[in-house]
């Protein structure tokens, strides 16, 4: 089986604080995997890290072969990971086809990076100084000031143009895009996926939380990802709606083979949603990692949810 995340001795300090305690843990290529433990023990950090949103004091993160330990989350997300947080990020005033119809990622590729500016910006400044240098040589600096800007603008705009004419193509005219009609396909695709595309024209303040978070859930699909990090989509959902969260996303699984980590306090919960294995995590530290009938009857398990004197049968039943 493939593996396309690989945490290795993941530690994380935030000053004399251990965040996370050197843990490891493996994604497989189309696994449904639960990230589970008590509050604050370090769940969303190790999230953090995978995605780049924080740096790790030490250890190592692969995704798809790649170190991803020092990378940006841009660069992160490039590799195929999509990351969706706990308070969903919708465009409030924008219907559902629109909020799934923004742009995912890589969609304007190529784009101009930031050695390129840089870059453009050095050739300008370069320009600039020598003109400045030649008219105040000369006395002339106020008679051809007009003239010095004209031409280093004229410089750095033919720079742009010879080298960075395939951004403007790929903006402007779409060269690298799907076809408008291919994209809102996929919308109506995605939306049909979680079984509601009835939702489509409703506006995004008009969605209960649970409507939002498969929204969400549904936005992260359009950029086609290969790992998918969920952070607790199923927080203050109506068990019923967190129950559909959860089928859909194992069948989203069974069908594209996406993997997906996901997040979840409730460990009695998330034991009967078809995870196929679960990471557990106490106090920073790794409890264990196996399957869910593992999880339930692993007696470390139960004391770190229920206190040393907790009864198996309060999770197993």
């Amino acid at each position: 089986m493939t593996t396309v995340m690989k945490v290795e001795n993941l530690r994380k300090e935030f000053g004399g604080l251990v965040a996370v305690d050197n843990i490891s843990f493996e994604v497989n290529e189309g696994e449904f995997i639960g990230l589970i433990g008590p509050n604050g023990c370090g769940k969303s950090t190790t999230f953090n890290c995978i995605s780049g949103l924080l740096n790790q004091t030490s250890g190592k993160i692969e995704v798809f072969g790649t170190d991803v330990s020092k990378m940006r989350p841009d660069e992160i997300q490039s590799l195929g990971v999509t990351r969706t947080f706990q308070h969903t990020r919708l465009w409030r005033e924008m219907s559902v086809i629109e909020n799934l119809l923004v742009p995912p990622r890589d969609q304007f590729k190529p784009s101009l990076t930031v050695s390129e500016f840089r870059k453009a910006l050095s050739y300008g400044i370069c320009g600039f100084l020598a003109l400045l240098t030649a008219l105040l040589a000369q006395s002339m600096l106020v008679e051809y000031l007009a003239y010095l800007t004209t031409i280093t603008a004229f410089g750095m705009v033919a720079w742009w143009s010879d080298s960075q004419k395939h951004v403007w193509n790929s903006l402007i005219q779409g060269r690298n895009n799907p076809p408008e009609i291919e994209r809102l396909s996929k919308v109506y695709s995605t939306l049909d996926q979680l079984e509601v595309p009835h939702m489509a024209p409703n506006l995004a303040n008009e969605l209960s939380g649970g409507q939002s978070k498969l929204v969400d859930i549904g936005r992260s699909m359009m950029g086609d990802p290969r790992l998918l990090l969920l952070d607790e989509p199923v927080a203050g959902v109506a068990g019923p709606l967190a129950m559909k969260i959860f089928a859909n996303l194992r069948k989203l699984v069974d069908e594209t083979g996406v993997s997906v980590l996901i997040i979840e306090h409730n460990m009695d919960f998330i034991l009967r949603q078809g995870v196929d294995r679960i990471v557990v995590m106490n106090e920073g530290e790794l409890l264990m990692v196996g399957t869910p009938d593992e999880v339930r009857s692993n007696r470390a398990v139960i004391e770190a949810y229920l206190g040393s004197g907790g009864d198996t049968r309060e999770v197993s039943e």
